[in-house]
């Protein structure tokens, strides 16, 4: 596997090695010691897969503050997405930076979110779907967010118009409004 480093420290683009014959090609998707040599988290308590059936809808912005905090592993496996992580770790020198980068079942990249920073998709295609590795179980109440389109962050989305986003996502507060986490 390869780490390219992004805007956010600890949050990578994981591109696959393939060995490549005439039958295709074979690669690892998932190696815990070349992912702790990178610093990315590589314990795994979930998988999770989410098919997001229109393009434009975004399903996030959200993360888990301490001390459940939550570092995700993210590939899409149909469709197109563009997938976002962004710093909301108070004491980072990336604070409040964002990285946008798309993921396709043809490139083959993950995205490394680490714990403490918000992660958030947009389906740019119908029926896209993808499978994420969590390094914490699901707690209920645990999870906090900001919106799609919260100014702290000035993310820019490949589609602004016609954003389909769940109420739940919709009535985050803005992140400013918040007290330091």
């Amino acid at each position: 596997m390869e780490f390219r480093a992004t805007e956010v420290e600890g949050c990578f683009i994981v591109e696959l090695e393939p060995f490549t014959d005439e039958r295709g090609y074979f690669a690892r998707a998932w190696c815990a010691d070349e992912l702790a040599d990178a610093g990315v988290e590589d314990h795994i308590a979930q998988v999770n897969m989410s098919l997001s059936r229109q393009a434009g809808m975004i399903r996030g912005l959200h993360w888990r503050p301490d001390p459940h905090p939550e570092a995700k592993f993210v590939r899409c496996i149909a469709g197109r997405i563009f997938d976002v992580c962004v710093d909301v770790r108070p004491g980072s020198p990336t604070y409040l930076r964002w990285v946008g980068v798309e993921l396709t079942p043809q490139n083959r990249w993950a995205l490394a979110v680490p714990a403490g920073c918000a992660h958030a998709y947009q389906a740019l295609e119908d029926d896209s779907e993808i499978i994420y590795t969590a390094s914490a179980p699901f707690e209920p109440g645990v999870e906090i967010g900001a919106r799609w389109n919260d100014p702290a962050f000035g993310i820019t989305w490949p589609i602004s118009e016609g954003v389909i986003v769940s109420e739940k996502d919709e009535s985050w507060p803005d992140y400013a409004s918040r007290s330091t986490e």
